[in-house]
């Protein structure tokens, strides 16, 4: 028998706050997927002027995120011609992403769950993720 810490919907909401908080505060709206360790979605928020289109593309960061273990933006170049991933982003039924935004959740040096975000630019995308996971962070400490 193994136990699994994982995210529960507080700790989403937590993240979706934190990431909301930086999106307003760089005037980009986005939307704002969490997973679990599975890349199963926990919670999901398309801000108001988000990109309709950004939905399936922040809750596929997230799940890649967590399920991969890996930040999105990881897979960037060696997913490119010639490199030894080259192709992985259409693994997975191309559900796996290769930009930046999606963020592994990690607590205790294990991965816990995802954030992914997307309506900005990659960098603003990553970004707004690493402050959901900051405000989250700064939670967890406080308790």
């Amino acid at each position: 028998m193994k136990t699994v810490t994982r995210l529960d919907l507080d700790d989403a909401r937590v993240l979706i706050a934190g990431a909301a908080a930086h999106a307003v505060e760089i005037g980009v709206p986005m939307c704002i997927a969490i997973t679990d360790e599975s890349g199963h979605l926990i919670a999901f928020e398309r801000m108001e002027g988000g990109k309709v289109t950004s939905t399936t593309i922040a809750i596929d960061k997230s799940f890649t995120a967590s399920g991969a273990k890996k930040a999105t933006h990881e897979y960037g170049a060696s997913s490119q011609p010639g490199a030894p991933a080259y192709g992985i982003n259409s693994a997975i039924g191309g559900r796996l992403m290769v930009v930046g935004g999606g963020l592994p959740v990690v607590w205790n040096g294990a991965v816990v769950g995802g954030i992914g975000v997307s309506s900005g630019t990659p960098a603003q995308d990553q970004a707004v993720a690493q402050a959901g996971i900051d405000a989250w962070l700064a939670q967890q400490a406080a308790n």
